[in-house]
């Protein structure tokens, strides 16, 4: 499993830093974040360092996003908040503070502070059909 010393997530998966444990398999760990949006707020991380969404494989990212789906409904059934994100960040202008891959569980309520919703307005039809023929050809098949 690879491992990045500097990385605080791989500090928490390897016991050298506490955390608050909410789940743990052979490939994945869960935790409360301590620096929490709102209550309830926690993390699903691959246990194995990415970087990011480029970097992690297929088969980790799906067992790291069926840990978040579980916490979700945890997070759900035990708080009732009235929504709920997940977030999963890449790079620095999209607010990734750890480059470690994870999804953030995050119990949203309509008067809290999260910036992560913005305003709806049509786009060009044009442009956006453009861009989509280029997103296309870049799939992986």
């Amino acid at each position: 499993m690879s491992s990045d010393p500097n990385c605080i997530f791989c500090k928490i998966v390897a016991e050298q830093i506490p955390s608050i444990k909410l789940h743990e398999d052979a490939d994945t760990l869960a935790f409360m974040d301590i620096n929490p949006l709102n209550p309830g707020h926690c993390l699903a991380i691959p246990k194995a360092h990415f970087a990011d969404v480029f970097s992690i494989d297929a088969a980790t990212m799906a067992k790291t996003a069926t840990t978040a789906r579980r916490l979700a409904r945890a997070v759900n059934a035990a708080l009732a908040p009235p929504g709920l994100n997940l977030v999963q960040a890449n790079g620095p202008a999209a607010a990734q503070s750890v480059l470690h891959f994870h999804f953030h569980i995050l119990p949203r309520s309509e008067s809290d502070v999260a910036a992560l919703n913005w305003a709806p307005k049509p786009g060009n039809r044009d442009e956006i059909a453009a861009i989509a023929e280029r997103i296309r050809a870049k799939l992986e098949r």
